[in-house]
């Protein structure tokens, strides 16, 4: 399964951890031959066996074309840390739709990518942990490797996606949260944001949250979720349309195409300053498409990872 539209077909639809190692799954065998230490259990050298050490690891082929004994020397548990932080408010739930069985929105594909996420860690040996908020915390687990903290995750992250749960006028505080989290997380650990950064309060504010994490030495990936044709394009038909704030509720009737021009300008631009203050504060932005393949999230993650070790 690559992307969300994917998971539509897929039987086990309810079962999360099950799609996260259908996901990762297909990813790793997308790439031919990965430059990542520690994504696999893939050994980097042979050493001469010392008496009296296991024989556990010792390689006999190489033994059979050698006469020596040489012991795969594996890469080594990085024991990286990595705290999950997903945006729930409703704004997230865009495109909403009314009734549907499954969501093809934001937050689903924050959902969907995260519990990716804790499979590849897990995979990976790396400790994760999960923060769910909208105006304040609403969930939060610490980082840690066992399966019992995973299927904790996997169910909380399950019931994002469930439509019952799909709740209007949750207000967003990205501000607040982000300073709470950084106060929090008393291990540096890698700190990875999915929002769609739409928040009421000042942008200054906003930007000032993020170098808390940073100055508190916690590395920072920010995946910058929308629905880039909708969103930033704004690609709507020439006609009237209804537009109807998901957090507030209200309601404004106008041709898209009237506003078009300004619309796009004052959106791009702030997403470009977004991309400037990340980059002076050296966090990690990258954009992350709803309608585009997971794999371009994991592989942002994993290159993040390869600079960390």
């Amino acid at each position: 399964m690559k992307n969300i539209f994917d998971i539509e077909q897929f039987h086990q639809f309810d079962n999360l951890g099950l799609i996260a190692h259908e996901v990762v799954e297909g990813f790793i065998t997308g790439l031919h031959r990965s430059p990542f230490h520690g994504f696999s259990v893939e050994f980097a050298e042979h050493r001469l066996y010392n008496q009296g050490e296991s024989t556990k690891h010792i390689d006999w082929k190489l033994y059979a074309r050698t006469d020596k004994l040489f012991v795969k020397q594996y890469e080594e548990e990085t024991n990286l840390r990595c705290q999950l932080v997903i945006d729930t408010s409703s704004s997230m739930l865009f495109p909403y739709s009314k009734g549907s069985k499954h969501l093809h929105n934001k937050l689903a594909f924050s959902v969907y990518t995260a519990a990716a996420l804790i499979y590849l860690m897990r995979k990976q040996r790396d400790a994760v942990g999960l923060t769910l908020f909208s105006d304040e915390i609403e969930f939060q687990t610490s980082p840690r490797i066992s399966s019992v903290n995973a299927e904790i995750m996997y169910s909380k992250l399950s019931e994002l996606i469930q439509p019952e749960n799909a709740h209007l006028r949750r207000n967003t505080n990205t501000t607040q949260v982000l300073h709470q989290i950084a106060e929090n997380i008393h291990k540096r650990s890698l700190v990875i944001i999915f929002s769609d950064m739409l928040d009421s309060q000042k942008t200054e504010e906003l930007f000032s949250a993020l170098q808390h994490l940073r100055y508190n030495k916690h590395e920072v990936i920010l995946f910058h979720v929308t629905d880039h044709s909708l969103e930033r394009e704004f690609d709507f038909s020439n006609r009237p349309h209804k537009f109807i704030d998901l957090e507030s509720g209200q309601v404004v009737k106008f041709n898209p195409w009237e506003v078009k021009q300004h619309y796009v300008s004052t959106v791009k631009e702030y997403f470009e300053d977004l991309k400037v203050k990340c980059g002076q504060y050296q966090i990690d932005l990258a954009e992350a498409d709803i309608n585009k393949d997971f794999k371009e999230v994991l592989f942002s993650y994993l290159v993040k990872r390869k600079k960390l070790f």
